[in-house]
């Protein structure tokens, strides 16, 4: 990649332009549809490289017989601006905002066929974690979300709330129920609020800052195979998945950006979704289970409007843990860490999320538990983190964007040695 696509690449837009629908996709039935999208199958360039599937492999091997299913559907230049290098510019370029094509890499999913979307579904849903309402269910979910923000952008109803006033649906204490009006003591705006103006161009780009599951993008960081180093680079607004394979293996399975807006909302359909419910509600069963003595050891003097390890902040990790040393707490206390920090580690397949669980659980005693704010999780500045030799996950509650009289979540999982298999130094 060329010096000037890196920058654009990484750069960010800074303003909001009401989503077209004609760039849109809908989610049906679990998978994607093409919703008008004109361009979508119309690219007569050459065929791309094929490439070779085995159907009968398993674990990882899948994951790349899949990624090579999805490139065989493409054109040349399609392939050409999906199957890019593994580089520090390249895995890094990740944002929670919806700037497109400007601060990501890859092949923008609107430009689709309905065959080659189906391949990506394939894709996600092998590489990714089968739980209910995480990994695959919770990216889709996710992309759901948007385009109810498009939606509400495209009718300038931004205004009003979803019928169903967000909650969190998957309660278990008096708490769980999030408040659907931020306070007006909220100290900060939301940092996915648009500014100033954007930057031109940018790979796959186009347009200002647009709502919608078109606007996410998938880039293959290297070639999937079983025995090099390559990365599977996902993600639009308020998502990126960055799963690194090595040798065979998932070498690390972060930084998993995730976040929402709206919190919940009920489909046409009938059904409700709560993307970050369960993710939300583990938080809240582990705080409320701290006495007042452990809540004061586990307050932070600091405030956050944002997750302290967002996009371009790989490797600034603090030098000193806060909070409460999960050593002082007790049996039941330390497996509600462990639940809480399962829904991020979910993200990836199953077998690598066990892992992962096992590595964080022989650390638990050198993890810390940390908030500020409040530990409802339902007012602006509300935030939790937990801080272990390996595992990092930040919470933080934001006023809403598009919804402005709710909130919305932004969350980080991150790993101290892990982040993009550890590749690359950021020291």
């Amino acid at each position: 990649m060329s010096k000037e696509r890196t920058r654009l690449v990484r750069s960010r837009r800074t303003r909001r332009v009401v989503v077209g629908a004609a760039t849109a996709l809908v989610l049906v039935g679990g998978g994607f549809a093409v919703a008008n999208a004109a361009t979508a199958g119309s690219d007569k360039s050459a065929a791309g490289v094929q490439r070779p599937v085995d159907k009968q492999a398993k674990g990882t091997a899948a994951v790349v017989s899949a990624a090579n299913a999805f490139l065989n559907t493409l054109t040349s230049d399609q392939q050409a601006s999906t199957l890019l290098d593994f580089s520090q510019a390249n895995a890094t370029a990740w944002s929670n905002l919806p700037c497109g094509g400007t601060c990501r890499p890859g092949i923008q999913l609107s430009t689709l066929s309905d065959d080659q979307l189906a391949a990506v579904k394939a894709l996600l849903k092998t590489a990714l974690g089968t739980g209910k309402d995480t990994g695959y269910e919770h990216v889709l979910q996710t992309l759901k979300a948007d385009d109810v923000l498009a939606s509400a952008e495209s009718t300038s109803s931004a205004s009003a709330a979803p019928t169903d006033a967000p909650t969190a649906t998957d309660s278990a204490t008096p708490t769980d129920s999030a408040s659907a009006t931020a306070t007006d003591s909220a100290s900060a705006a939301p940092t996915d609020v648009p500014t100033g103006a954007p930057p031109s161009g940018g790979a796959g780009g186009g347009g200002g800052f647009s709502y919608g599951s078109g606007y996410y993008y998938l880039a293959l960081l290297g070639t999937p195979s079983k025995t090099g180093t390559w990365q599977l680079h996902f993600g639009g607004h308020h998502l990126a998945v960055n799963i690194t394979y090595k040798d065979g293996k998932v070498s690390g399975a972060s930084p998993y950006f995730t976040g929402v807006e709206p919190t919940s909302w009920t489909a046409d359909d009938g059904t409700t979704y709560a993307p970050l419910a369960k993710f939300r509600n583990g938080l809240l069963k582990l705080t409320g289970s701290l006495s007042t003595a452990q809540l004061a050891e586990a307050k932070l003097s600091e405030s956050f409007s944002d997750v302290l390890l967002g996009p371009g902040k790989d490797g600034d990790f603090p030098e000193t843990k806060e909070g409460v040393k999960v050593s002082e707490l007790s049996p039941k206390q330390k497996k509600l860490v462990l639940a809480a920090i399962h829904p991020w580690i979910a993200d990836v397949d199953d077998a690598t999320a066990e892992q992962l669980m096992k590595t964080y659980a022989k650390e638990l005693d050198q993890t810390y538990v940390a908030y500020s704010g409040g530990t409802g999780l339902d007012t602006q500045g509300d935030y939790v983190r937990i801080d272990g030799p390996s595992v990092w996950v930040e919470f933080v509650v934001q006023n809403g964007v598009v919804y402005q009289n709710q909130v919305h979540y932004h969350t980080v999982y991150r790993d101290h040695t892990r982040d993009y298999g550890n590749e690359f130094s950021f020291s």
